[in-house]
């Protein structure tokens, strides 16, 4: 069994969510910083500006999106980090990841949780 989870920021914030993470890098529309309800904003994490453009949400590059941001995450030291400082959350508790994007199946948070199950399942 898994500790981590993924939840679209704009659900209402509940207390199973155990530590709630923003994982966008920019500040979802419409939510205060009281209603996110945030234990920490992961901004660093999220795909770089120009991926981030280029894949725009469109569900026919989420594919090719899944690989370069996994790449990303792989190779860029602070997002490594970060991989495993949430990799390490996650085995001491639960932990939500947040994301805004409308779409719940083709977004970086998706391929985020898979690379720290990846990793919780290397140890």
């Amino acid at each position: 069994m898994t500790n981590i989870f993924i939840k679209r920021i704009y659900e209402p914030c509940d207390e199973a969510d155990g530590t709630r993470i923003l994982v966008d890098r920019i500040w979802p529309r419409g939510i205060s910083k009281e209603k996110a309800g945030l234990t920490d904003w992961f901004k660093d994490i999220a795909p770089s500006s120009e991926l981030r453009k280029w894949f725009c949400h469109k569900p026919e590059l989420f594919e090719e999106f899944r690989e370069k941001y996994l790449e990303e995450l792989r190779i860029d030291e602070r997002k490594a980090e970060m991989v495993a400082q949430l990799s390490a959350l996650a085995q001491e508790g639960r932990v939500t990841l947040l994301y805004g994007a409308k779409d719940p199946i083709h977004n970086q948070a998706v391929v985020l949780y898979e690379e720290i199950k990846r990793k919780l399942a290397e140890k």
